[in-house]
């Protein structure tokens, strides 16, 4: 069950995780101290508002499966999300090979108004051992509980002050721990806080939020008429592309600045609204968002990268469920280039814009399970391979150059049920 005694505290047991991909350097950890200075490294980023569970194997702790959600906002919702986090992390490592001999979970939350780091422990005390209980009644024991706040961390299941005072301890200092030194080594980074990635995907605000929302209905309400007075969807399609690579060449021509918060205005201010507004309607067809998609390496991948995040930020007010699309294609390049913290957030957000969007459910359960994408790219770079010799073909004739056999909007503006999947 999940009545943890001194022989199964951190302090007397070990754990080893990978630093980097599988085959990077392995490194212990002996302490709750070590554990929650790794959990970055672990996930890529600084989770906020967030429960992590990390699946444990075997005598010497290995380190496997790890899951992360948002801390439930109230506490009715604690048992469900309890067992249901229990449930999939098992579950789920049972089907990659095998059952966890153990779990580590950490609870990440900041104060918020005058509540103290302390305050948020003893607030979701209760929630730690809701999943305490939910893991033992799967016969797998929680073999340490942290809770992170305001930068200290406190355990949940170490009752010796001595290494766990009731005040709390101070996390490592960035940059300065055997962890930190391992990461740097394997050439792994932190990218950053969750809320820090979340909010370069997040739609615009203010006056300007307006004004690409005014956009939308104006490229609608276009759209709609041209449709029903014969336009072809390819003509609409090849539209939607050329535009597309038009975008991505300006991108080019006009490099990133540093800084996320910089890098997205620069980047926003290269978009007028009514070309943004086109652009994501367009993707909202499955067949141009595929073609859209073979842009995912190579020279090609940071300017798509760029211009999906900043169409991401455009789908405000009503548009806000087309963000699907260049949420799910971010995902898809940030995976492909190899930055999977990166694309688990921007799928997630994908699926909270649009919880049936089939494509980023597919992405989204492919890079969790740890499917290669190499796969994936195969497919992409046949499939574009088949068609350009055509393309270029064509161009020489009748049919204007940059032509894609793949194109675009077979319904309105507005996606239905069922549609863009």
């Amino acid at each position: 069950m999940t009545n943890n005694d001194a022989s199964q505290r951190p302090s007397d047991r070990p754990f080893t995780t990978p630093v980097g991909n599988s085959g990077g350097p392995q490194i212990t950890l002996r302490s709750p101290a070590e554990l929650a200075d790794a959990l970055p490294y672990m996930l890529g980023f600084h989770p906020s508002d967030s429960l992590v569970m990390v699946a444990v194997h075997g005598e010497g702790g290995r380190f496997g499966g790890r899951l992360r959600v948002g801390i439930p906002l109230t506490p009715a919702e604690w048992d469900d999300t309890a067992r249901q986090v229990a449930e999939c992390l098992v579950r789920g490592s049972e089907r990659r090979g095998a059952k966890p001999d153990g779990i580590v979970l950490y609870l990440c939350q900041d104060p918020t108004g005058n509540e103290t780091g302390r305050q948020v422990m003893t607030r979701l005390r209760p929630f730690a051992q809701r999943l305490r209980l939910a893991c033992g009644a799967l016969d797998v024991p929680v073999l340490e509980a942290l809770c992170l706040s305001d930068g200290r961390f406190w355990s949940y299941v170490c009752p010796d002050e001595r290494c766990c005072p009731a005040d709390g301890s101070r996390l490592a200092a960035v940059g300065t721990s055997v962890m930190a030194a391992t990461a740097t080594f394997a050439g792994l980074r932190v990218r950053g806080s969750l809320r820090e990635i979340e909010g370069r995907l997040a739609p615009l605000r203010g006056a300007v939020a307006h004004e690409a929302e005014c956009a939308l209905d104006r490229a609608a309400d276009a759209l709609m008429p041209r449709i029903l007075d014969g336009a072809t969807r390819e003509e609409v399609g090849r539209e939607t592309l050329e535009l597309a690579r038009s975008l991505m060449r300006r991108m080019t021509l006009a490099p990133p600045v540093r800084g996320g918060v910089h890098a997205d205005e620069w980047d926003d201010a290269l978009l007028g609204h009514d070309e943004a507004a086109a652009l994501i309607l367009g993707l909202q067809d499955r067949e141009i968002r595929d073609v859209a998609a073979e842009w995912m390496e190579g020279e090609e991948a940071p300017p798509a990268l760029r211009l999906w995040r900043a169409l991401a930020r455009r789908c405000v007010g009503a548009y806000v469920e087309h963000a699907a699309a260049p949420l799910t294609l971010a995902g898809w390049v940030s995976w492909s280039t190899g930055d999977e913290p990166t694309a688990r957030i921007a799928f997630g957000l994908a699926l909270r814009a649009d919880a049936e969007y089939r494509f980023a459910q597919l992405l989204h359960h492919a890079c969790n399970e740890g499917i290669d994408p190499e796969g994936l790219r195969q497919c992409l770079r046949e499939e574009r391979r088949r068609r350009e010799p055509k393309r270029r073909r064509t161009s020489a004739g009748t049919r204007p150059p940059g032509r894609r056999g793949r194109t675009a909007p077979r319904r309105g503006p507005r996606r239905t049920a069922g549609s863009g999947r």
